[in-house]
Parts: C-alpha cells; structure tokens; sequence
C-alpha cells in the first residue's frame, strides 16, 4: 500500500544545471594503469516538466554518471562519501526552498587513478513530513518540537514476514521469498540496531557484522568493510563496524520515502539507501521496500522499535529427569542402552556405520557424553559409531526436552537428538511416531533441522512437517529444547522458536516416547562423506526433561 500525503503547489522556478569545475588527474597512461576520462554526469530530478523546472518538490534527485576506464565511482556532497559500483547515485534534498547543492563524482581506474567532476543543481524542497510519521520514526513531540528525541529499530525476526525479496515495483509483501521467523539467525542481520534521531543523524550499531548482496556488499571495502561468508547470491557475517550517517524524509510521486546517507543501509545491503515506507499503520512497526543496486529486486523489510522479549516462557519447568555425565567411563546403565549393528538397510536410511557399544565410540568424559563417529573396518562396516536411546528405561508423555550439545563438522556426519513412540516394537514405524528435536545434513552444517513424522490413515502413507534454522559455529554449544504438548509440539535453538506443529488426537504424539542420541554416517541426510574423513563426534553437555 502507498500511502500518499498532499505536496504544496509547486510554483514554476527555472532549473538550471550548472557544471562548475571539471578536473582529470593522471592523464598519463602506464601499461594497464588507466586515467578515467570523458566524466558525463546526468542529473534527473524527480518531478522535473516544463511546469516544474526544479522538480516535483519532494528534493529526490538521481544522479548517474559514466566515465571511459572507470571501475568504480565515488558521490561526495555535504562532507559525506559514498562509493557506488554501478555510478548510481540518489539524493534526496529536503532543505525547504530552492537550493543549489553541489555535488563531486570521482572515477577510479585501474592502480586507483582516478578523475573528477563536480556539478551544481538547483532543487525545489516543499515536502515536511506529518507530526505522526516524525513521532513513529524518531518520537517527535508535537508539544515540544525543539526537544531531543530518538528511536531504535531492529529487524522483526520472530516475526514470519520479515524479510524476503519481490519484483520490482511490486505491491505485495516479498512476493518471490519471504523469509519465515528467525530464519536468518547468526547471517550478522537480527543484532543490528538502527537509531533515527531528531537531529537527523542515523546511528547504526552492527555488532560486528552485517548481511548483504554478494557484488553489492563489496563496495563497503572502502568504507572498511571486509571478510564474510559467500552463500550462493548473499555474503553472511560481513566484518562493518558501527558508523553514523544522516536522514531524510521525502515523497517523490506522493510515496513517503526514507533515504539514508553515505553507507547507511537497513538489514541487508543492497548498494541503494533509498527505502519506501510502504505501511506504519501498525504500532510500532515499518514495512519498508528497496530495489537493489542491480535494478533486479525489490527488497522487503519489517521493522519494529520493541525488544524482543528476554528469555523464553516455557510450559513445563518442573525438572524430572535429567543426565548430567558426571562420572567418567561408561554412560549411566539405569539411563542409557544401545541400538548395536546395521539395522536393516542401514537402519532404513542406507547408513554405513556399525553402531557399538565400546568406548571407542560413546564415552563419558570431563563433564559429557562424546560420541565418536570414525572411519574402521569393524564388522563388514567401514565406519564406526554409537547410538544411545532411554527404551525400556524412561519413558513420558508431554514434557520439555532440553540438550546442550556440540555437533560434528565433518561432511557425511549426520548428528540426531530425537524421539520414538514407545509402542515402536508393536506398531512399527511411522505409526509409532517420531519427533527429531535436532538433526543436521551431512553436506550443511550451518543449517538444524526439527521434523515430526507420523503415519497419516486418511492417504495411507507417511506424512512429515519439518523446517530448519541457521545456526552458527556447530562445533561450538548450543542448546536444542522441545515443547511438547497436546496442543503443540515446538521447537527452539538457544530458546528462539522456529519449529511449531499442532497436536491433536488424531496424530501419535499423544502416547509415551522415549529418547534417542546417536551419530550416523552417510545414508539419506548424510550424504556423501568426506574421502579424507577420520573421525568425528558429538558432545553432549547435558539432557534433561521438564514437566
């Protein structure tokens, strides 16, 4: 939805482009060194006719320029700098009046030689923003307008909808993606806070990293910006420290827009810092949109000024049943036995491990539970590795299950903290059912999954509902919690939802289950092991059970 406010008659006022100085440095040509040269700047003001020679009055000017051997372009207005690959560039000016801005385009070559031109263009400003946009977005108050004031944003993660990627111009929200909550955890986007203040400067606080559009991302080089990991068409974790930039309020075309200055961009980088706000009906939040540098998407955003809520309000607190692995050397007999062997068709997933009992591959030691995955010949196998269940020695209905645990990093390792129905040896799987409160792929090991299985009687054939969430550095700890009850099965990393399946009678997850922990190799969420693989394991800090 655009919303539309009334611009003041714009009065006819002549336009006039003015180009007041024009400089090429290094003309000399060295081998592959290569000056820039013939600097064309085209200033297009928005609005700009024969009845409105200085624009529409909302102050948007877009300025492109163009320069033979250039390789990237530098805009510099006002003191503030900002590097733009494609040499595109918006303003958007919101002195009131006519002014003149002055704005100076540098070309940088091959070696860094560079060139520059300088312009001067005259623009018409009439847009003030309304008292409820200026209180939504920074706390203005109307009773006391000269008084500082500020608010901070964040991206609404625990939101679905927060995030995600359309056509260009689109209306409605992400409409080719939109990510579901939570879903980019640990990219270096959720920590990021975005302060607006009275005064018009935008502080924005990165914790170290920040999340963007691998080709656009890099101009941030310049600005310090460095490292990150490339997925496919984004770059996680991008090493930006916190900056200042300034603000502005327009409505070119009767659109309510937010532009930010220099580098200031909001959640994902685009190489564009010019945002629409689409929505602020709802309290406390902005939808807002953006088309990236490259003119391919547009790029959605839903921002909210409330903290997410600290800690995570569980059902079941009342600690029933719990392994701490206190005592080194085998693990607890009166808690713990073993599925041993192949099971049949590796265990129904074409695995390849032998899973034992011995110490070589479950252990208990300083304070966990290690499962040792390893590559041996050991009964037809050639590998190795452990899988500890509670069968025939705990058992419950509804409950909270709570691991902290380390998972392998090596490829093929497929790690499982799960659950069966405890009439499994009668009724068989899927009927039995099965929650897997945490699994991992053997080919993606920044990505968790939780899945609940079960056999659906009305098609006669199995059914699944999984999802998956981001996870950081696995090799490190983490905890994996389950909520189950008879309305919900949830599940969450670091107490962040992301899984939720509603329960009713006609589903088997209304019976007694019993735990599993184990560590597979290859098979269908294993894949393809790794040929230089030795060993690997699973750390298991503690496992304990709330009703």
């Amino acid at each position: 939805m655009k919303l539309k406010k009334n611009i003041l008659k714009i009065t006819t006022i002549i336009f006039t482009l003015f180009i007041i100085n024009s400089c090429e440095e290094n003309n000399e040509e060295f081998g592959d060194i290569l000056t820039p040269s013939n600097i064309e700047i085209i200033a297009d003001i928005v609005g700009k006719d024969a009845t409105n020679p200085n624009g529409d009055g909302s102050g948007v000017v877009h300025i492109s320029a163009t320069a033979d051997n250039a390789l990237s372009y530098k805009f510099v207005y006002n003191g503030s700098e900002s590097t733009e690959i494609t040499g595109k560039k918006t303003y958007s000016f919101s002195s009131l009046g006519v002014n003149t801005y002055t704005v100076t385009v540098i070309a940088f070559g091959t070696g860094g030689v560079s060139s520059s031109k300088t312009i001067q263009v005259e623009v018409l400003a009439l847009y003030t923003a309304p008292d409820d946009l200026k209180t939504k977005l920074y706390g203005f108050d109307p009773s006391n307008a000269s008084a500082i004031t500020s608010k901070t944003w964040r991206i609404k993660s625990e939101s679905d909808s927060h995030f995600g990627l359309g056509p260009v111009d689109g209306t409605t929200f992400a409409e080719f993606f939109s990510a579901p909550a939570n879903d980019k955890n640990g990219v270096g986007m959720y920590d990021d806070r975005l302060t607006f203040k009275s005064d018009g400067t935008f502080e924005h606080t990165t914790g170290g990293t920040i999340f963007g559009r691998n080709g656009l991302i890099d101009e941030l080089s310049t600005s310090g910006g460095s490292g990150g990991t490339i997925d496919n068409a984004d770059v996680l974790n991008y090493m930006f420290n916190d900056y200042i930039e300034s603000w502005t309020l327009t409505a070119p075309q009767g659109v309510e827009t937010l532009t930010l200055s220099g580098v200031g961009f909001i959640g994902y980088y685009v190489a564009n810092h010019t945002y629409q706000i689409v929505d602020r009906q709802q309290t406390n939040e902005l939808v807002l949109k953006i088309t990236d540098g490259n003119n391919e998407f547009d790029w959605w955003f839903t921002l909210t000024s409330e903290e997410p809520q600290t800690g995570t309000t569980y059902v079941f607190n009342n600690l029933v049943w719990e392994d701490d692995f206190t005592v080194n050397g085998t693990p607890d007999v009166t808690k713990w036995t073993y599925d041993i062997g192949t099971g049949s068709n590796g265990w129904g997933n074409n695995e390849e491990q032998y899973y034992t009992d011995r110490a070589e591959n479950v252990v208990v030691d300083n304070g966990n539970l290690i499962i040792t995955a390893q590559r041996e010949d050991f009964m037809g196998s050639s590998y190795t590795s452990a899988r500890l269940k509670t069968q025939g020695l705990y058992n419950f209905k509804y409950g909270r299950v709570e691991v902290r645990a380390k998972l392998p990093g090596e490829a093929g390792t497929w790690p499982a903290i799960w659950m069966l129905g405890k009439n499994f040896p009668v009724v068989g799987w899927p009927q039995t059912g099965e929650i897997d409160i945490m699994e991992q792929t053997g080919a993606d090991k920044n990505t968790v999954l939780a899945t609940c299985h079960w056999f659906d009687a009305s098609r006669g054939a199995k059914a699944d509902y999984g999802l998956t969430t981001s996870v950081t550095d696995v090799t490190d700890y983490h905890t994996y919690t389950m909520e189950w009850t008879g309305d919900f099965i949830t599940v969450y990393l670091d107490d962040v939802e992301y899984y939720k399946l509603a329960n009713n009678a006609t589903l088997p997850f209304n019976e007694d289950f019993f735990l599993l922990l184990n560590v597979a190799m290859g098979g269908t969420l294993g894949g393809n092991i790794d040929a230089g693989f030795s060993e690997s394991r699973m750390e298991i800090d503690y496992v304990k059970v709330y009703q």
